[in-house]
């Protein structure tokens, strides 16, 4: 029994010859072509602008409002119809349909200047 384990011990890749500097340089070389393939799909990705799931036609965010750090109370719009839900981290919940839709107003873009302007002097006061 005790020579069956020695055999065994003595065939361990601990007695295998040392690597060479090939094999390293094989390894490196085929992790920077998959490092290379995944920089390239996700460029591929890109450029060929596959949709993202919040923007589908039909189903838009008309608007919302933080209730706390990750609470929100928000109007949506599905076709024609709009409803006011309530959406947390873990679940979202139908308040009330709309009887009469809400546009969604065009906010005029206004500088980080005078938006800064406007947040400091509110903090002033």
């Amino acid at each position: 029994m005790k020579k069956t384990l020695g055999l065994v011990l003595l065939s361990c890749p601990a007695f295998a010859a040392p690597s060479s500097s090939l094999d390293i340089a094989t390894t490196l070389g085929s992790l920077l072509f998959v490092l290379g393939f995944i920089l390239f799909l996700a460029w591929l990705l890109k450029r060929m602008k596959v949709p993202v799931f919040g923007q589908q036609k039909g189903f838009q965010i008309i608007r919302q409002l933080p209730v706390g750090t990750k609470e929100r109370i928000m109007i949506v719009q599905a076709g024609e119809e709009q409803f006011l839900i309530g959406v947390t981290s873990h679940s979202i919940q139908l308040i009330a349909k709309l009887d009469s839709p809400l546009t969604q107003e065009a906010q005029e873009a206004t500088p980080f200047a005078n938006q800064l302007t406007q947040l400091l002097k509110k903090h002033e006061k």
